[in-house]
């Protein structure tokens, strides 16, 4: 498959997931596409050897995996995350405005670059739940339309606003949503997309999104530019090698968090006990011992894919100079001192070894000095299980931008990097540890 192909098809999947929900909601169509049963976490699990399956939490954050045929020795995780930065719509959605507007109550979640979000056609979708049997019912809405635009000011109005004049969430951002003032229309919409009549609408999780689509752009088609990059580029890449992956004799994990943009502290966050409580039903249906599953965890690791920082060809001075990674060149291992990512000697040379077999380049990326960095799900999923991890990522700029800038390389290099690792097990004896292959 060309490059330009696994682009494409990254570009659809972008397109067809303007929220965490319909993100998790297209993995898990792949997963089912590719013979994953689906599990409840309410009901009991009963697995078999050679049995693919697929776990959702909280309708957006999922872990699927596969049992082997024989005895496991560990679990090879992978983890990335469905949510980015965006504006949440508001209950009370309907905001009446000056000049006979109505504008819908938003709420900025995650660092997001809100100048970045003017001027443009957007839309609103995500999930909301509705009355169903007497109790509630999620279903997935997408109001596929150019609904939506968030006016800026006029230059004649606001002479300083190249200067980088401040936006205020309440003030500035609520988006323009029809003429008069009148409410109701909003809901009414949000009833119609979701098949439903209005008094069954009970609640929304709704947000804005861009209307624009992905495209490769450049002289050579370099480039992709998208929204929702961070962090679907790392999903779909690390989902991708986890389906093509060969048998290793551990258990594949691929995991799928919500939540990280705001700290990962939810039910279904990277800072929840999704991933162990997993992990530990697993060894119960295969009646593995408490000994057998610390043994197991001993013999795990953990790939935290999450996008990293290109240096930017206008503002050279915010990376750092020798670990400043570029757009199409690899896979990018991440760096910190005070940990904030994940990386360390050991888990970097293990990584780095994977990378080589598969033939994929790999670069290194450290915050310059000076400037601390955000963390990601790395740190915050080790501490609730305890296995070596690396932080890694691709390349990109405009990262929480509406819109942001990638390699159109990088993509098929992130899915042989994930196909290999999710082939092979770790071995630890001692102070030594290895990748290997199935025996």
């Amino acid at each position: 498959m060309t490059d330009e192909t696994i682009s494409r098809q990254l570009l659809e999947f972008v397109d067809q997931s303007p929220s965490c929900y319909h993100a998790a909601a297209n993995v898990m169509k792949e997963l089912r596409q590719a013979g994953y049963a689906i599990l409840e976490e309410s009901a009991p699990w009963q697995l078999k050897r050679g049995g693919r399956y697929a776990v959702m939490r909280g309708d957006s954050s999922l872990i699927a995996f596969r049992i082997p045929e024989e005895a496991f020795r560990g679990f090879m995780i992978a983890a990335a995350h469905s949510d980015a930065p965006a504006f949440k719509v508001r209950e009370t959605a309907e905001l009446p405005s000056a000049g006979n507007c109505l504008r819908l109550s938003v709420e900025p979640y995650g660092g997001m670059v809100m100048r970045s979000w003017l001027d443009r056609p957007l839309s609103v979708a995500g999930r909301v739940m509705v009355r169903r049997n007497g109790g509630v019912a999620c279903r997935l809405v997408n109001l596929e339309r150019d609904l939506l635009i968030i006016p800026g000011v006029a230059i004649h109005m606001d002479r300083e606003v190249n200067k980088g004049t401040a936006l205020k969430a309440n003030v500035d951002l609520p988006p323009l949503f029809a003429e008069g003032t009148e409410q109701g229309e909003f809901r009414r919409l949000i009833a119609e997309a979701a098949g439903v009549k209005e008094t069954e609408l009970l609640a929304t999780d709704l947000y804005l999104y861009p209307r624009t689509k992905g495209t490769v752009i450049g002289a050579q088609g370099a480039f992709i530019a998208a929204p929702r990059l961070d962090d679907l580029q790392c999903v779909f890449g690390c989902l991708r090698g986890f389906l093509s992956a060969k048998e290793s004799g551990s258990i594949p994990v691929l995991a799928v968090f919500n939540h990280e943009e705001v700290g990962s502290g939810t039910r279904q966050g990277a800072d929840s006990t999704f991933l162990t409580d997993v992990l530990r039903r697993i060894c119960i249906a295969l009646q593995c011992s408490e000994e057998q599953f610390y043994t197991a965890a001993a013999n795990s690791f953990l790939v935290s894919a999450d996008n990293a920082h290109a240096v930017h060809p206008a503002h050279p001075e915010y990376a750092d100079s020798g670990e400043a990674p570029v757009l199409n060149g690899g896979v990018v291992m991440k760096y910190n001192a005070a940990q904030r990512y994940t990386t360390d000697a050991f888990s970097a040379a293990v990584f780095t070894g994977g990378c080589q077999e598969a033939g994929v380049p790999l670069q290194r990326y450290s915050n310059r000095a000076d400037l601390p960095g955000g963390s990601t799900l790395g740190n915050i999923s080790s501490a609730h299980f305890s296995v070596p991890g690396v932080d890694i990522g691709l390349a990109q700029l405009a990262m929480h931008s509406a819109y942001e800038v990638a390699g159109s390389r990088d993509t098929a290099y992130l899915i042989r990097a994930m196909e290999t690792y999710f082939s092979k097990s770790l071995q630890i004896q001692g102070n030594e540890g290895r990748m290997i292959g199935k025996q």
